[in-house]
């Protein structure tokens, strides 16, 4: 049997990506970590390879941390296991109009 597996890279991350194919609703995969750690999580959504899951509870308003770096901003409450898109986050990437 295979393992799907999504990666979350530093501490500060809170999504994982993954790197599995045919991921849908219901899935588990496996979030690994650099230290070796690995915990299973169930997918909410159907989520592309490459694609991002929270690796917790994220409020809205509150960053989302992808290989240590903020990559956007919550537009609602997102919780651990749910696909991380555009349907639930802001891009902070190559815009002009935000002020950190």
């Amino acid at each position: 049997m295979s393992v799907n597996i999504a990666l979350k890279v530093t501490d500060l991350d809170n999504v994982a990506t993954i790197f599995a194919n045919g991921i849908t609703d219901g899935t588990e995969v496996e979030v690994r970590d650099k230290k070796g750690n690995a915990e299973t999580v169930k997918v909410i959504g159907d989520v592309p390879y490459g694609h991002k899951i929270a690796v917790k509870d994220i409020k809205k308003g509150e960053l989302i941390m992808k290989y240590g770096e903020e990559i956007g901003i919550a537009t609602k409450d997102i919780v651990k296991g749910e696909y991380v898109h555009v349907h639930n986050l802001d891009s902070m990437r190559g815009r002009g109009d935000w002020d950190k």
